[in-house]
């Protein structure tokens, strides 16, 4: 048995976990778009609806999961990032302001804590990549709720980032059943080589979650499921008993 970080009490298995899963393309912040087109504004509203969804639960502890973060590493207070790679001066705080000599983060969790502090979210957040999850889910005592951020397919049209790849669409839809439906188990089988072929960036933390939501009951709620650029974007939340 892992033993549990030092300071922190053991955590009932049977605690609610609170999941809020949102696509994380730099658009996602008006600033970056430079205009709110239709599509957008429906993505952003699903996302705020997801993650205010997800801290309706009150969670003590929100672990913002996605790609790029190394395993072991854990982002929090001090760290940030910024936006400037898409051509907006914004410097984001993962927790607070940023810190001199804070680590960087990548753009899922970037985008993660804006969103969090859109929402009013002040209470602790921790950063991670999909490696990590399941040991958070494990140990943090008290309700939890996981900001899991990530794209489906960027093959789902000739405009698309990866151009069209037939076999995009019925991938996306069945993340998308899983989504709407709870089902831990199919986002934990997802194939990460299909995934990986189809420029679904998101499988990583999707499988991650249903790893370590494996076997529980979950409420689950479908916000969004559309590819306005040929990339597909999911929004969900899930309350796992």
């Amino acid at each position: 048995m892992t033993a549990v970080p030092p300071g922190l009490p053991a955590r009932d298995a049977r605690a609610t976990v609170a999941v809020a899963f949102c696509p994380s393309p730099p658009l996602l912040l008006e600033a970056v778009e430079g205009g709110a087109a239709p599509e957008t504004v429906e993505l952003r509203r699903a996302c705020a609806e997801a993650v205010a969804q997800m801290l309706a639960t009150r969670p003590e502890v929100v672990v913002v999961v996605g790609d790029g973060a190394a395993p072991g590493v854990r982002f929090g207070p001090g760290d940030g990032g910024d936006l400037r790679g898409f051509g907006v001066d914004l410097e984001i705080g993962f927790a607070e302001r940023v810190w001199p000599g804070g680590r960087r983060l990548p753009l899922a969790h970037t985008l993660g804590a804006r969103l969090l502090d859109e929402a009013g979210f002040a209470g602790s957040r921790v950063g991670v990549g999909p490696a990590d999850l399941g040991q958070l889910v494990r140990d943090v005592p008290g309700v939890l709720g996981v900001l899991a951020m990530g794209d489906g397919s960027a093959r789902r049209s000739v405009k698309a980032p990866g151009y069209l790849d037939d076999a995009a669409d019925p991938f996306d839809a069945s993340v998308a059943a899983a989504l709407a439906s709870g089902d831990a188990a199919a986002l934990a089988a997802l194939d990460p080589g299909e995934g990986e072929r189809l420029l679904a960036a998101g499988v990583p933390t999707w499988r991650a979650v249903g790893a370590a939501l494996a076997g529980r009951d979950v409420t689950a709620h479908l916000h969004l499921d559309a590819a306005p650029f040929g990339v597909g974007y999911l929004v969900a939340d899930w309350i796992a008993a």
